[in-house]
């Protein structure tokens, strides 16, 4: 490597850190992306959202040869090759972070594989094979996302103990499973394993399953779950696990009464922190959170004022998209450009079956506001898609002011949510009314006519359903 100085230096090669790079590379910037992975794309790409969703679509399969039989057609009991399984997985991977790499290469960002920790706020201290020992900077991108977090309760020192990074290695099919934590990592992980063929058992210490999410999106999933899982296990914590030669043997403890039962595997997914450790912040001036987060404003400039952070470290939500997104305005304000982070509408997907999506305001953050509003709800048993599909459980809502009809919010409970609720972001970012959407002609018959159905109920009954007028 020839000189060391870089206009910007990037730490972290996720989506939030890749984007940036990108970006500030476009902009002009001679810049520099640090990871110490030797393949780029960050816990997203490599351990996260990407092989989650792989495995999601492949046991996916799994449940629709199961549930053609309802249509007549009836296949073999299915083999699951594991081996086969995770090098398909693998290649999905590879080739996504080549693209990646490619991208680097033809922009000429330099990629440099070290831990990067700050010596001061324009020097970074490099360990690594064939990297310079320091890199100086005009600025600087924190980008190094978060990690699982293991409560210390539930700190065993076994192989069978799985986080959510073990856990998609696939390293066998337990027998028994138990899952620690009802939120979207623990269902999306819980789902992949029960339709491989584990019986899973969830327990959440909250009173019900995701609990930020509206509880009618969230109802559908829940009937369907508790047909195919052995048990959840809600208002209820381990107070002990226990390793033995033939499992883990958890004893649970709620209002009632305390059990024992022994598993094979157990995952625990109860969160994840900010990935802050290493980075020497004591020598800057940056700032963190009661939570761990690092401090920063809409541009995501953290105390020290030429350093950014972008994605799971600067707080929640931790979704890739949204560190993305922060990755694109960063660069533009270290290139000068007039720009910050003030999207109304950051959507959020659950990948279980059925997927769960929102954006915007919630009706439960509408209540717990006092802010008026009105609630369109169409739900997919009215939905000729829907019933085509054998899968009308689902349900769509609008959250609306109450007064002028503009989307504040929307929420998708059904199959394909994920890819549905962008007209939602869509409709609150460009501050569409309720009329917008009802006299938007929607394709039929899709599932996204479920939106424009939700719209029209605002001002009386869609088509498909007859609401009464109260008196």
């Amino acid at each position: 490597m020839a000189e060391s100085r870089y206009d910007v230096a990037v730490i972290g090669a996720g989506p939030g850190g890749y984007t940036a790079a990108f970006r500030a590379a476009d902009l002009g910037l001679r810049t520099a992306l640090i990871d110490e992975d030797s393949q780029l794309g960050g816990t997203c790409l490599l351990r996260g959202c990407i092989p989650s969703k792989a495995l999601l679509h492949a046991t996916r399969l799994l449940t629709d040869a199961d549930e053609a039989a309802t249509w007549g057609i009836h296949f073999g009991k299915p083999r699951v090759d594991l081996e086969a399984f995770r090098g398909r997985v693998e290649a999905i991977i590879g080739k996504l972070t080549k693209g990646v790499q490619t991208l680097a290469g033809s922009r000429k960002v330099e990629v440099i594989q070290a831990q990067a920790r700050f010596k001061d706020a324009t020097t970074l201290q490099l360990s690594g094979a064939n990297t310079p020992s320091e890199l100086s900077f005009e600025h600087a991108i924190i980008a190094t996302g978060s990690t699982p977090l293991i409560p210390d309760s539930l700190r065993l020192s076994d192989p069978r103990m799985m986080d959510s990074t073990s856990a998609l290695r696939l390293p066998d099919i337990p027998p028994r499973l138990l899952v620690v934590g009802g939120g979207y990592i623990g269902l999306e992980l819980s789902t992949v394993y029960q339709a491989l063929g584990s019986e899973v058992t969830v327990v959440e210490a909250l009173p019900r399953l995701l609990n930020n999410v509206d509880a009618d999106l969230v109802r559908p999933l829940h009937q369907r779950i508790q047909r195919h899982f052995k048990t959840i296990k809600l208002n209820t914590t381990i107070k002990k696990l226990e390793a033995r030669e033939d499992g883990l043997v958890a004893t649970f403890t709620d209002s009632q009464e305390t059990s024992t039962e022994i598993f094979d595997r157990v995952l625990v997914a109860v969160g994840r922190r900010p990935s802050t450790g290493r980075l020497g912040l004591e020598h800057t001036k940056i700032a963190l959170t009661s939570q761990g987060f690092i401090q920063v404003d809409q541009q995501m400039r953290t105390t020290e004022p030429n350093v950014f952070a972008i994605g799971d470290v600067a707080g929640e939500p931790m979704l890739a998209h949204k560190a993305t997104h922060e990755g694109f305005v960063a660069a533009g304000v270290i290139a000068g450009k007039l720009t910050a982070f003030d999207a109304r509408a950051i959507p959020a997907v659950v990948f279980t079956d059925p997927e769960i999506a929102w954006c915007g305001l919630t009706e439960n953050a509408a209540k717990a506001s006092g802010r008026s509003v009105k609630v369109a709800r169409f739900p997919w048993a009215a939905s000729g898609r829907a019933t085509t599909l054998g899968r009308n459980e689902g349900l769509t809502k609008l959250v609306l002011d109450a007064e002028s009809g503009r989307v504040l919010g929307m929420g998708l409970c059904g199959i394909g949510a994920g890819e549905l609720i962008a007209e939602g972001v869509l409709a609150v970012e460009m501050g569409a009314v309720a009329e917008d959407l009802a006299t938007s002609i929607h394709p039929h018959p899709t599932l996204s006519e479920t939106v424009m159905e939700a719209a029209e109920s605002f001002y009386g009954s869609p088509t498909h359903l007859f609401i009464p007028k109260r008196s």
